[in-house]
């Protein structure tokens, strides 16, 4: 028996002298976090929050095998933020919905949710109406045409069903009592909400497609609502994505469970904790940037080099070679490799000393910081 066909399902329980410890901690390192984030300049704010939401969006997608393109999503993003970057990228119109759905999610945070408000993110999801290779129900609940909602895992003939989801005339009604609950209910803490609301959400899985970017959002929504902020400095999607094994575990543990969901609550809470703990890598990062450029103020770059070097800051995946530079910045590699031979002459650049079939080149380590 799964959870939503017992009755009463949605009058969940939890263990208060258990959780009540875990939240206190998850708390205090909220509050820690927005604190330290709030003695950085408006300009290094921005650019943490950039880094968390490229990152929270390119995760979430992830998750459900999807990879995107981080450059474009950030550009994305900044460009609706009007955030000023350097090197940014035209997005597809994909992406483009995509951050669309999370940006309304988080900046509007203080807003209901409303069956229509969650049709406008599943359009944005969706907007051509196929979901790779096939025709979906786009901006309504799904329709169950070819049989029952099911998780399933494993090759074809042997497949593993892990959850089934309510028939489809059930939504209606279970959407809407969801929805009145997280719009007017206030007595509970409102990262409890953005768990129970996470479990809710998923375990009624209203759309054909494109429930966990959904659920994500909604969690990000509310968890924005927790913070009183629109600026995003954690990504539990990131998170989920790091734990995904554990998360789909005591996902269809507590599925298949009573309405006692104290075990999920705590799994939450604590990978809540571990995102917010995991943000001091982003700090870094965005501190060792603001240190490179407050170094080489007085230093000319032209705009091909501004980019690449924002991009070896930003954590550049593989390794840096003529060809890349050329590729990337769309240069021939005669005009790639004066760039950085440049750069080098500037002490900006250096080769690598691993040597290798080809030349690779690295940034030079900043005075009193770590090796980007």
């Amino acid at each position: 028996m799964y959870i939503h066909e017992r009755t009463n399902w949605t009058e969940f329980t939890w263990d208060n002298k258990k959780v009540l410890l875990t939240l206190c901690e998850t708390r205090n390192l909220q509050g820690k976090l927005l604190g330290k984030m709030e003695s950085l300049g408006f300009d290094l704010q921005n650019e943490a929050m950039l880094n968390t939401l490229t990152l929270d969006i390119v995760k979430s997608s992830e998750i459900e095998g999807e990879i995107l393109e981080s450059e474009q999503v950030r550009s994305s993003i900044a460009r609706r933020l009007g955030i000023d970057i350097a090197g940014a990228v035209d997005s597809e119109r994909h992406i483009d919905g995509i951050v669309e759905m999370m940006l309304n999610a988080t900046q509007k945070y203080d807003q209901p949710l409303t069956k229509e408000r969650l049709f406008g993110w599943h359009s944005a999801l969706f907007s051509t109406g196929w979901s790779s290779m096939y025709k979906i129900t786009v901006a309504d609940w799904r329709k169950d045409t070819k049989g029952k909602m099911q998780v399933i895992s494993g090759p074809l003939g042997r497949e593993k069903v892990h959850f089934q989801a309510p028939d489809a005339e059930r939504i209606d009604s279970e959407m809407e009592k969801m929805l009145d609950w997280i719009n007017n209910e206030t007595e509970i803490d409102p990262v409890l909400k953005a768990a129970i609301s996470h479990l809710w959400f998923v375990t009624i899985h209203p759309f054909e497609d494109g429930n966990g970017r959904i659920t994500r959002a909604i969690t990000d929504m509310i968890l924005a609502r927790s913070d009183k902020s629109v600026r995003r400095f954690y990504s539990t999607s990131a998170q989920i994505r790091i734990e995904r094994k554990q998360y789909y575990d005591i996902l269809e543990e507590t599925q298949k469970g009573d309405s006692d969901i104290t075990e999920w609550i705590l799994w939450f809470l604590n990978c809540l904790k571990n995102a917010i703990l995991s943000t001091s890598d982003i700090l870094r990062k965005v501190l060792q940037k603001a240190e490179f450029w407050k170094l080489h103020s007085a230093t000319i770059f032209n705009e091909r080099q501004q980019k690449m070097i924002n991009r070896l800051l930003d954590g550049f995946t593989g390794k840096l070679t003529t060809t890349k530079w050329g590729k990337i910045c769309k240069c021939s590699q005669d005009t790639a490799l004066r760039d950085i031979q440049d750069l080098i002459k500037k002490e900006v650049l250096q080769k690598e000393a691993s040597g290798g079939r080809s030349t690779n080149y690295e940034l030079r380590q900043i005075p009193g910081g770590n090796n980007v």
